[in-house]
């Protein structure tokens, strides 16, 4: 009688270890006790409402990447988009001194017009994704450079920095709540709606997915004018953050974007990830960053366990593929 027990404790026990959203929620959770413990100062109200801005940033271009990964696909070009948008938009604020609205709409304009230019290659024209976006992101950047020399412009409206400090009841910032809305939004297309049953079908197997009926070309088409769009946001949220335009400060983040992605359940195959996972994956690595810089670790030594994570994320991924593939 006892048996049946056992079995079902164990069952539940290992599907929970199985779920890897589940698994990344324990880590997140041992991170912040680790470093609240650790890293004095890390579990200040301060700390934590910089950490939320953080990861608006990162959490908004994860939701994008997640898209883009389920396609079997990759954006390399996120974070020179972040710059070119809080370039131009306070350029034409600063130097043309148009109005906010008319100055964020172009910004997210021009990186919309990215966006197109990575899908029509990707989808249209049959480029990899890596080249595609790899070649964007120099284009990119070197344009970023080029139009103001290098420089970077300050002297935004005060509005910016006051949105970019500002809070809801003076606990949750605007910037974090730009992100959730976003999450939510692109969640429930995803989960709810035709276009991301057709996001995951092209991961899955994009020649029967056409077959099917699916308008493949299409959909990943609109998937990379999308990332393009909420990296836009990105880098309007990244502007209001540090109130200036600074070409290059978004370089490095696309890979914050596939970790976190890839540690919260997405495959670097295709048809795989999802929206709360990605936004785990992402506070992930805020956390780890601005825990590591408490404790008085430089930049560089971020950048190596962030690729040592990187690293670890694939490789599990990579053997929970092929498990999955031996048990069919």
């Amino acid at each position: 009688m006892n048996t049946p027990v056992v079995k079902e404790k164990g069952s539940m026990f290992k599907k929970v270890l199985g779920n890897q959203i589940s698994v990344v929620f324990f880590i997140l959770i041992a991170l912040i006790i680790f470093f609240s413990v650790g890293a004095k100062g890390f579990f200040s109200a301060y700390n934590l409402k910089s950490l939320l801005q953080q990861t608006a940033v990162i959490g908004i271009i994860t939701v994008a990447q997640t898209f883009v990964i389920i396609t079997s696909g990759i954006d390399l070009s996120q974070g020179a988009i972040i710059g070119l948008t809080t370039l131009i938009a306070s350029g034409m604020m600063v130097d043309l001194g148009l109005p906010i609205g008319v100055a964020v709409l172009a910004a997210l304009l021009a990186a919309v017009l990215v966006g197109v230019v990575n899908g029509f290659f990707v989808a249209h024209i049959g480029l990899p994704a890596f080249i595609t976006t790899l070649g964007t992101q120099y284009i990119i950047r070197s344009i970023a450079l080029l139009a103001k020399g290098g420089n970077d412009i300050y002297n935004l409206p005060p509005e910016i920095s006051n949105f970019g400090r500002g809070t809801i009841g003076g606990v949750f910032p605007n910037l974090a709540i730009i992100m959730i809305v976003i999450v939510v939004i692109m969640h429930l297309i995803l989960k709810k709606f035709s276009f991301g049953r057709y996001v995951y079908a092209c991961g899955s197997n994009v020649t029967a997915a056409r077959f099917s009926g699916v308008k493949t070309k299409k959909a990943i088409f609109l998937v990379y004018v999308l990332a393009g769009f909420l990296c836009g946001i990105a880098g309007i949220v990244m502007m209001c953050r540090i109130n200036a335009g600074i070409a290059v400060c978004g370089d490095g983040y696309e890979m914050n974007s596939i970790c976190a992605v890839v540690i919260g359940g997405g495959s670097l195959f295709g048809g795989e990830g999802s929206i709360s996972g990605a936004l785990i994956g992402a506070f992930i690595m805020s956390v780890l960053s601005t825990g590591l810089q408490i404790m008085g670790f430089s930049t560089y030594w971020q950048q190596l366990i962030t690729g040592i994570v990187l690293i670890l994320a694939v490789m599990v991924d990579t053997i929970r593929r092929r498990r999955s593939q031996g048990m069919e």
